[in-house]
């Protein structure tokens, strides 16, 4: 059986942590920052993890990661 592909996509955009876990850079940080909070801003540069309900679609499209 042949290896499956993985989404380039989401390959960049994840990294697997040291217990097995999968994080994810936190969204709305790319553009408009000057209309949010310097509360949201701060903490949208801090990584977070993906959730449980995600984790089964994720698998199907980075198998190996």
């Amino acid at each position: 059986m042949p290896k499956m592909k993985s989404h380039s996509g989401t390959k960049k955009r994840l990294k697997r942590t040291g217990s097995g876990k999968l994080s994810r850079p936190s969204a709305y940080q790319v553009h408009l920052k000057s209309n949010k909070t310097p509360k949201q801003n701060r903490q949208a540069r801090n990584s977070q993890t993906v959730k449980p309900a995600d984790m089964k679609r994720i698998k199907d499209m980075v198998p190996y990661l």
